[in-house]
């Protein structure tokens, strides 16, 4: 039997809302182009009954699953901001201050052969 892991079992209350959110995204997606869960799920090619863990916000999903949703929905374009390098602030920052202040310096090298 596979072990679950710790932020599957019990995820920080910032990780379960983020999954709360997306599953609901997910459904409220999947009723305005007027699909039931069974149809989305095998466009997918997951069961129901995943389907509906992915819209409860189920932590224990395959993310595959969640993406495979957005892209049957026609929603996958949007994931490409998420986590984008360039969005991210801190990283930068973080980079920057790690670069060096000055060039380091070059190496004499004597013509003499």
């Amino acid at each position: 039997m596979p072990r679950v892991s710790k932020i599957s079992q019990s995820p920080p209350y910032g990780v379960a809302q983020a999954l709360a959110r997306l599953g609901n995204n997910i459904r409220t997606a999947r009723l305005r182009r007027k699909l039931s869960c069974a149809e989305l799920a095998e466009k997918i090619g997951i069961s129901r009954y995943v389907m509906s863990d992915i819209e409860r916000g189920k932590p224990t999903t395959a993310i595959a699953a969640y993406i495979g949703a957005l892209w049957a929905l026609g929603l996958l374009r949007q994931m490409d901001e998420l986590a984008d390098p360039d969005r991210d602030l801190e990283g930068k920052t973080l980079e920057s201050a790690r670069r060096p202040g000055t060039a380091p310096k070059r190496r004499a090298y004597d013509d003499d052969f």
